[in-house]
């Protein structure tokens, strides 16, 4: 039986900053929208890296690079994922739609599809929704969504950290779309 070994930073042959602008990326991007925490922007910075998402649109009160609290999650990540600030969300949900992007509300909602009965066209583009961290998407924004997506959960609590949603649904993307 070979003994497993931690690979080091070295072996593990990343991309640099500059390499990684130039890599083609996965056709979906996150909105966030009016998020508080800048720690949970930070960590979407992070995991839209580690899964090449085009872009992330930071919304509503949603706060941008540079800051401190940002910059100590995103590892560096908020200066390679491209990012815009826009103001309205439903304006941008509008933008992305005739720029034929399927708009995807992270939320519990009647009608809701759950994430394993999501099945990612192979040539759409995609946008995730993700909300205020107490109050959810806005009841507006599910309302103009494509879809409503679900991550199932099993315990006592009634949601997840808005970064962890966007880490299970980034990866639940990109390998459905590996497999396609």
């Amino acid at each position: 039986m070979i003994s497993p070994r931690k690979v080091s930073m070295e072996e593990l042959n990343r991309l640099s900053a500059d390499e990684y602008l130039l890599a083609p990326k996965h056709s979906f991007v996150f909105v966030l929208d009016d998020i508080r925490s800048l720690n949970n922007v930070g960590s979407v910075f992070r995991t839209s890296d580690a899964f090449r998402a085009e872009k992330i649109y930071l919304c509503g009160l949603t706060g941008t690079p540079p800051h401190r609290d940002i910059t100590k999650t995103a590892l560096g990540a908020d200066t390679t994922v491209v990012w815009e600030h826009v103001l309205d969300v439903l304006d941008l949900v509008a933008r992305l739609k005739a720029e034929g992007y399927k708009v995807v509300a992270l939320e519990q909602a009647e009608g809701s599809t759950k994430l394993q009965d999501f099945t990612p066209e192979l040539k759409q583009k995609y946008a995730f929704v993700l909300g205020n961290e107490v109050f959810g998407v806005n009841e507006e924004v599910v309302s103009q969504a494509d879809i409503c997506l679900e991550i199932p959960q099993f315990g006592t609590k009634h949601s997840l950290n808005v970064s962890v949603s966007a880490g299970i649904v980034a990866w639940d993307y990109v390998s459905k779309m590996l497999k396609s």
